[in-house]
């Protein structure tokens, strides 16, 4: 399994969303766990759950600190922590211009509308003003503006007769405890998703001399212009639900050898016979530079004389 992402989850009050992404972590399949839960209100009654769960957690009261003063305090606990994520879950403070810069694009906050629909405060007051028939909630990847930056998924409620925002919170608290786990979990198994580590392969194997890439059997192969084939991009090619990379080897011996070493990593690939071939499977966090070597080295076997010798 890919080493998992490290979520320090921010919260302000009670930590309900941070408790459903808790809850959502402990599952087989999660791809992320919650190593640290911070809050700017000592007495948040979230961070005696998360501390009941066995979660580190830390608190600081921003009161009478600047807010980029404030916010390196909270960056430093974070990093101790190991933190590759951050998860704000009711964390009720405008962040620095400096926290969002350093934390750029692993940050995620939730928002209780259809953004960018009522940004701030009394969402569920502003809604009902509106006379809207459907609200809802936001995963939005934080950028400085306030409630900003892409949207990552949401999640929608029919506003009914009579709901009042406290019946509209309810409800929406509802649709955020099922929607922030899943979009977290995708969000920081991104890199591991086929077209992400094809796009990665794709760069170390185009970047080689006259390399060139076109569909061979139904999947991405990589070639030298005029030559042969040195890897394949397979993707459950033959139904065996891994996403891995093919490369040329030296011979049988080597193949063998590398599967011998480590048999979760390497395989010997279905229908390539006796002609020198491995599989390296990509989908557990693959050491990317020993892949880049492979790639080297399966180029300068199929390359013609007049390549090999080139250095790169």
């Amino acid at each position: 399994m890919p080493e998992k992402a490290r979520v320090g989850v921010l919260i302000s009050g009670r930590g309900s969303n941070m408790a459903a992404l808790l809850y959502a972590s402990r599952l087989y399949d999660c791809p992320y766990e919650i190593v640290v839960v911070g809050s700017n209100d000592p007495d948040a009654a979230g961070l005696a759950l998360a501390a009941a769960e066995g979660v580190p957690t830390f608190a600081h009261s921003h009161k009478g600190l600047k807010r980029a003063e404030f916010d390196a305090i909270i960056t430093r606990e974070l990093e101790q922590a190991g933190v590759t994520h951050i998860a704000l879950a009711g964390y009720m403070r405008l962040l620095s211009a400096e926290f969002v810069t350093h934390w750029q694009g692993r940050c995620l906050n939730i928002h209780p509308s259809l953004l960018p629909k009522h940004k701030g405060l009394h969402t569920h007051e502003a809604v009902l003003a509106a006379g809207e028939a459907e609200t809802g909630c936001t995963i939005h990847i934080v950028t400085p503006e306030l409630d900003d930056g892409p949207i990552l998924g949401q999640a929608r409620i029919k506003v009914l007769p009579g709901d009042t925002p406290d019946s509209l919170t309810v409800r929406v608290q509802y649709a955020e405890h099922q929607l922030y786990p899943r979009v977290l979990a995708d969000f920081v198994s991104a890199d591991q998703r086929p077209e992400a580590l094809l796009t990665r392969v794709r760069g170390l194997a185009l970047n080689l001399p006259a390399a060139a890439e076109k569909l061979s059997h139904g999947s991405p192969g990589f070639f030298i212009e005029g030559g042969k084939f040195f890897a394949y991009f397979s993707e459950n090619h033959h139904g065996d639900g891994i996403t891995a990379l093919l490369l040329k080897v030296s011979g049988l011996d080597e193949a063998a050898m590398l599967i011998e070493q480590d048999p979760d990593r390497f395989f010997r690939p279905k229908y390539f016979g006796p002609a020198g071939w491995v599989g390296v499977v990509l989908t557990d966090g693959p050491d990317w530079a020993m892949i880049e070597a492979m790639l080297s080295a399966a180029w300068r076997l199929c390359a013609p004389k007049r390549l090999a010798m080139l250095p790169f």
